[in-house]
């Protein structure tokens, strides 16, 4: 009788540690989703041990990427709008209007956060 009693704790112990790592895990994939892009690129130099002498250096590196990246992107961004439409338009379908206010206000965010992103670095391209 014994032995089922420490099977079902070590099993209820893996449990508990398994959902911990996922749930630290989870947590750590959408908190970055609420950074700002300078916040992560700060996340990201003190993660890597990066120092003040060589931030600025950096930084016109990745500024220098992003801007030849956005202009690739730029040539492909018709495309891939339509494909995100035609997704939207089968997706809507599907939904509960119930689901298709929550997907709203979801998509309307994304557009608030894409716009404010493209700003930050049209302005940052033009220099």
């Amino acid at each position: 009788m014994e032995r089922p009693k420490q099977q079902a704790i070590a099993f209820l112990l893996g449990a508990v540690l398994v959902g911990g790592a996922l749930g630290f895990s989870a947590d750590r994939v959408l908190r970055n989703d609420e950074l700002t892009p300078a916040q992560r690129r700060i996340a990201f130099y003190e993660d890597i041990g990066v120092t003040s002498a060589q931030r600025p250096t950096l930084d016109s590196i990745l500024d220098d990427r992003n801007c030849r990246m956005d202009s690739v992107v730029r040539t492909i961004q018709p495309t891939l709008d339509s494909i995100k439409s035609v997704s939207r338009v089968q997706i809507d379908r599907l939904l509960t209007p119930e689901q298709h206010a929550r997907i709203e206000v979801r998509r309307k965010d994304e557009v608030a956060r894409r716009a404010a992103d493209r700003q930050r670095l049209t302005s940052l391209c033009r220099k």
